[in-house]
């Protein structure tokens, strides 16, 4: 198996990553509408997501099987609006369900190098496509820190 991870200027790779994150996008969206919380449909903000990336604080992570994207992780850089503690917020991250095989923990290792290297002090990371993913992170050492709850107008 030839996995690799990179960093790479995101948006600049969207049209080869558009297909994953569409169906990222699908899956996440059906299981939260089963919860009874409509979601609208795909319309990603292309050119806000540009300008984070362009601005260095917006990361674009992606895993590769013999150089096809299979995976991803857009990370955002931000001070804490508290403490201004310099952390790290996931956007989206996501694998193939073909490559879930142990490909994420080199995604992950990857991920976190490369925050630790940067100062980040703490990556928050919200699962929300599939919530057995939480107890994934756990073994990572992720600690459960809040809960997610959406109100409907």
């Amino acid at each position: 198996m030839a996995y690799t991870v990179s960093l790479e200027h995101a948006f600049t790779n969207y049209d080869e990553l558009e297909p994953l994150y569409r169906q990222h996008y699908a899956a996440m969206r059906e299981r939260i509408e089963a919860t009874g919380v409509p979601m609208s449909a795909y319309n990603p903000r292309i050119e806000e997501y540009r300008r984070a990336a362009d601005g260095g604080w917006l990361l674009n992570f992606v895993l590769r099987y013999e150089g096809k994207a299979v995976g991803y992780a857009n990370i955002y850089l931000t001070n804490d609006m508290h403490n201004n503690d310099f952390i790290a917020q996931e956007d989206t991250i996501y694998v193939d369900k073909q490559h879930r095989n142990g490909s994420g923990r080199l995604l992950a290792r990857f991920v976190h190098q490369e925050l630790k290297a940067r100062g980040v002090k703490r990556l928050n990371v919200t699962t929300a496509t599939d919530l057995i993913v939480s107890k994934w992170l756990a073994r990572q050492g992720y600690k459960h820190t809040a809960h997610c709850m959406t109100l409907v107008f």
